[in-house]
């Protein structure tokens, strides 16, 4: 039993599981073929919403976050080893006073899944469009039509030598190593993104995969460790490289190219992704 496990109202009049509030993780799979899995949990009998079906997840504890919560509550719930599963993006559903929040994120593999405690009768991947043929928990009902179009996720590229440009921090002297610091400030955003410009991706808190390309004197960059941040050296144009990086988009994922670099953001349109200023990103930062 935790500090979370407890009943608790909302400004709408209900009750509900999870003193600080609740969280689940939805998770999916897209298979070689194009089909897209969801990773479904049949509540045990005994409980609320007896032998529904729905994500895992539960009541969160004082000292978590969603993520952190929803993941070890689906750890408790299956056997899925949550180490596996790449975190996308959260989106909130607030009753004023207590909310539930609704953790994406994908399995590169359809892995088997089994019950790991009394609360889950049975675990199972469900294609996409199969999902509502099942008897659904109430709350997953009213939030699946929202979730279903979440399945996404946001590849975040950044012009470094444009971003550098926009700080007036003596890049000027020290070009590698200003691009060294733009890398590790980017480090910043593992801990998740708000305000994604356009809606591209439908989350309260985003978790980009974050591409820092860079070129000319400040290409060593890509030979150190980035911790959560992908340097691409490009061997030439650092345009030419972000235009083809845009271009080998994968399903389910969208790009949000990062420069000033009217060209470049017109080439990056071109190819399909979204743009966003210099600014934007360092007031993240």
């Amino acid at each position: 039993m935790g500090d979370g496990d407890g009943w608790a109202d909302c400004d709408l009049g209900h009750t509900h599981w999870g003193r600080f509030g609740a969280a689940g993780l939805l998770a999916y799979h897209r298979d070689a073929g194009g089909e897209l899995w969801i990773l479904l949990q049949q509540r045990a009998w005994w409980g609320l919403g007896g032998g529904t079906w729905g994500m895992f997840g539960g009541a969160l504890h004082s000292h978590e976050d969603a993520v952190t919560g929803a993941l070890r509550e689906t750890s408790e719930e299956c056997t899925l080893d949550v180490g596996t599963v790449t975190v996308h993006g959260t989106s909130v559903e607030d009753h004023g006073g207590w909310s539930f929040t609704s953790v994406m994120g994908s399995l590169t593999e359809r892995v088997p899944v089994e019950p790991a405690s009394r609360e889950t009768r049975r675990a199972e991947w469900v294609r996409a469009g199969e999902v509502t043929d099942r008897k659904l928990f109430e709350p997953f009902a009213r939030s699946w039509p929202r979730l279903q179009d979440a399945m996404k996720s946001l590849v975040l590229v950044v012009d470094a030598a444009n971003v550098v440009g926009a700080r007036a921090d003596g890049w000027w002297k020290d070009r590698a190593g200003a691009n060294a610091r733009l890398r590790d400030d980017l480090k910043a955003l593992n801990a998740g993104v708000r305000g994604v410009p356009d809606g591209l991706v439908p989350f309260d808190r985003c978790f980009p995969e974050i591409v820092l390309v860079v070129e000319g004197a400040a290409r060593g960059v890509a030979d150190a460790p980035a911790n959560g941040v992908r340097v691409v050296a490009a061997p030439g144009s650092g345009d030419d490289r972000i235009v083809e990086l845009v271009r080998e988009a994968r399903p389910d994922t969208v790009h949000l190219v990062v420069t000033a670099d009217r060209e470049l953001k017109a080439r990056c349109r071109a190819a399909g992704a979204a743009v966003t200023g210099p600014r934007w990103l360092l007031d993240r930062l």
